[in-house]
């Protein structure tokens, strides 16, 4: 990483903390960071880039700490994991990065907002991830889940115990709350019980992105879907109505709508229904977006 570019953003951290991003203008970080304004237009076009940097290096950071962490070690040890899920809550608690995020996400800044957003759901693979290889192969399909799980519950634990002035460190909450968690685990397994699947996760990224298929590669989700399945007359039914439906010059909401959740749910528990509910999700925020 650039570390004089690093640098800066550093400094334009520390004012937005103080000061707050709106309040704090990019002349006060070029005196701040004892720089010219054409070094900073160098590093930076606007204020957003040096929040994209901040999240970049706070990232970078918590990676590189991490397999140090794991170097040499087995990587079901349970113990590996807490330590690697507090380190980035020590560092965002350090730099009073949750502040920040907080005032973003409730702010106007589309742009700024989508930055937090990823930078939350790359935690979330990640602890989705490291998940599957603690605890096996049997809780990859409840990763997504898992991981928003934890984090909920450590949220607002963390929450409760800032505004009633309590003490608990950081690597005690994180292993009580995994104890939480693998309790469930069990649960979720013997039951096959959840309430949201792997298709989660990309309608997620795309709602965030603002991205919209297209109508061609919406129906290329459909014919991809129609090549792999064998479906029953009602499905069938359903979705040559959905494809005929899109297909037309003026497409009907009115039409499409009633037909999402009826195609959905008659694959639950199918080999299919991962691959349905991608298609159908897809298919919903397009009509949505029109």
């Amino acid at each position: 990483m650039n570390k004089r570019r690093r640098r800066v953003a550093d400094v334009a951290l520390k004012l937005f903390v103080e000061k707050g991003f709106q309040q704090t203008s990019i002349q006060d970080i070029i005196e701040h960071a004892n720089i010219s304004k054409g070094t900073f237009y160098n590093y930076f076009s606007n204020k957003n880039d040096c929040i994209a940097e901040i999240l970049e290096g706070l990232r970078y950071d918590a990676s590189q700490i991490r397999m140090e962490m794991q170097v040499g070690k087995d990587e079901t040890d349970r113990t590996v994991l807490i330590d690697q899920i507090s380190i980035l809550t020590e560092l965002n608690k350090e730099r009073n990065l949750n502040t920040i995020f907080e005032s973003i996400l409730n702010s106007n800044e589309v742009e700024l907002k989508k930055m937090v957003m990823h930078h939350r759901i790359h935690e979330l693979e990640w602890l989705a991830g490291r998940f599957v290889e603690v605890y096996g192969e049997e809780v990859r399909e409840y990763g997504f889940e898992l991981s928003i799980l934890f984090y909920g519950m450590m949220h607002y634990i963390i929450f409760t115990i800032k505004v009633t002035n309590s003490e608990q460190s950081i690597h005690r909450i994180v292993e009580v709350v995994l104890t939480y968690l693998e309790a469930i685990i069990p649960i979720m397994r013997e039951k096959g019980s959840s309430l949201l699947d792997p298709s989660s996760l990309h309608f997620l990224q795309a709602r965030i992105d603002r991205k919209v298929l297209s109508l061609e590669e919406l129906l290329d989700l459909a014919k991809n879907l129609e090549m792999e399945a064998t479906f029953t007359t009602d499905q069938q039914d359903l979705y040559d109505t959905i494809v005929s439906e899109l297909q037309r010059d003026r497409i009907r909401k009115s039409v499409l709508q009633p037909l999402i959740k009826p195609f959905q749910q008659s694959f639950i528990q199918t080999e299919l229904e991962t691959q349905v509910n991608t298609f159908t999700n897809f298919l919903w925020y397009f009509i949505r977006m029109q």
